[in-house]
């Protein structure tokens, strides 16, 4: 049986308990020593009183964030007593018994403050102290009440959460790839994955026709300050839909998640309104408006589509082009003969999701027909080797496969939007830094010979 934690104890008033946590503060009023106990859940005050002979002397001892366990008398406070301010602070504990779990040395920095006044680094350096300051434990709960409220939503709507791999083909598909040595196939290697697009889309080829995943994505870009080069996405596909029925899903999906978990923030339009990539441009100059009336209000969040995006983004200098999403977005149907004549005006069936200035999230219908797909792989300059990484799926899209589209949402912007963080990594419970190193871990980091060895590489001089 778990044992009780803070927020479940007024049930257990006039009750004798026992629990454990960390001493987030003790006081020392002559013959009463008062310690502030607290765990995930809240905080309580705790009395040690010289007729507990044991408790009391053990109390003179422990310090700040030592880890205890205290058995004892629940009673409820005072009235006048009480402090409604945090949870627990209706009720205190007369200890009779205390053990010493675990002591504590003097932490780097205070964790009873906000912690925007601390260096980000050193606090990212010690993240698991970071991490037990009111707002950021805040911060990853809700996280995993967003989680939980789009898991519920999208099995609702019947679709399936399927895990992909991470070990997968390295294939040009803009960013660079992370790579993984093989050591059974010396010489040859895995890549993370960039995101699940291609086994997203095989799973429509599946049959599945409806799936989702809280899907982790890595890409070994340039550093930017608020990228991170692993981040989390949800992966939404579906079988047998069109535009239509991707923007209303995720509307709707999110609509309701910000009702449920952020009843204080308003959202500006429902329906949300819908640009063109060109009128986007056109009047605000970029296609990632921030339509708020006041751009100083937090709490007010104004999403808007952009649709009809170009096809692709330039003409390259060898007169190739380059995909304006990626490589499988299907052309809008009334402008697949312009492929031949004028690729650059062709429009797409992509669509990005706009919040308060910031995209949040993208995707588009997909290329459901293997001569559609060739022509675009021309069109962007593939040769005969690169079309053959992508042999998989070209020869899956022979047997038959259904029209599909989906879409991808950036959880770790979404949530800094919402819990009115000024950068992702305030949201990330392990985070990197801009240029992409962990400090907490020291990496990344050398490793020995003998690893290189086994995988067949050695490091060449490169300095």
């Amino acid at each position: 049986m778990l044992k009780p934690r803070i927020k479940d104890l007024r049930k257990e008033t006039g009750k004798e308990i026992e629990l454990a946590g960390w001493v987030d503060a003790r006081r020392d009023h002559g013959k009463l020593i008062f310690i502030d106990l607290r765990d995930a859940t809240g905080k309580i005050q705790a009395v040690l009183l010289p007729t507990n002979k044991q408790a009391y002397e053990l109390g003179q001892t422990i310090r700040p964030e030592w880890v205890v366990q205290v058995k004892g008398q629940l009673n409820k406070r005072p009235e006048k007593m009480i402090n409604s301010e945090i949870v627990g602070g209706d009720v205190e504990l007369e200890v009779k018994e205390l053990r010493v779990l675990a002591e504590a040395e003097t932490l780097p920095f205070a964790i009873d403050s906000d912690g925007k006044e601390i260096n980000e680094e050193i606090r990212l350096a010690f993240r698991y102290l970071d991490l037990r300051r009111q707002r950021l434990a805040l911060n990853i709960k809700q996280r995993h009440l967003i989680y939980k409220f789009l898991r519920d939503y999208l099995a609702g709507q019947e679709f399936i959460e399927i895990e992909t791999p991470i070990l997968s083909k390295s294939t040009p598909e803009g960013a660079r790839d992370y790579l993984v040595p093989s050591r059974l196939d010396q010489g040859k290697f895995y890549a993370l994955p960039q995101s699940p697009q291609q086994y997203k889309q095989l799973l429509m080829v599946a049959g599945v026709e409806r799936y989702f995943q809280f899907a982790r994505c890595l890409r070994d870009e340039d550093t930017r300050g608020d990228r991170q080069p692993e981040f989390t996405q949800l992966d939404i596909e579906a079988s047998f839909i069109e535009r239509e029925d991707i923007l209303t899903l995720l509307e709707e999906m999110i609509n309701q998640m910000v009702t449920t978990l952020y009843p204080d923030k308003k959202i500006k339009s429902k329906p949300w309104p819908r640009l063109t990539y060109d009128e986007a441009l056109t009047k605000y100059k970029t296609d990632r408006p921030d339509l708020r009336s006041d751009k100083q209000d937090p709490n007010e969040l104004a999403f808007c589509w952009i649709i009809d995006f170009p096809l692709f983004e330039s003409d390259l200098e060898d007169g190739h082009y380059a995909p304006s999403h990626h490589m499988f977005t299907m052309p809008k149907t009334e402008d697949l003969p312009k492929l031949k004549t004028d690729p650059d005006q062709v429009k797409s069936y992509q669509y990005d999701i706009a919040l308060n200035g910031f995209e949040i999230g993208g995707g588009s219908i997909r290329i459901h027909k293997p001569d559609i797909q060739s022509q675009i792989f021309d069109l962007i300059g593939f040769n005969d080797k690169d079309k053959a990484n992508f042999k998989h799926m070209l020869k899956a899209f022979t047997f038959g496969v259904p029209p599909h589209g989906g879409i991808a949402l950036g959880l770790d912007r979404l949530m800094a939007i919402l819990q009115n963080e000024p950068n992702i990594r305030e949201v990330i419970a392990f985070p990197k830094t801009g240029e992409g190193r962990d400090l907490m871990m020291d990496s990344p980091s050398s490793v020995s010979d003998n690893q290189l060895k086994e995988l067949g590489l050695e490091i060449r001089d490169i300095k």
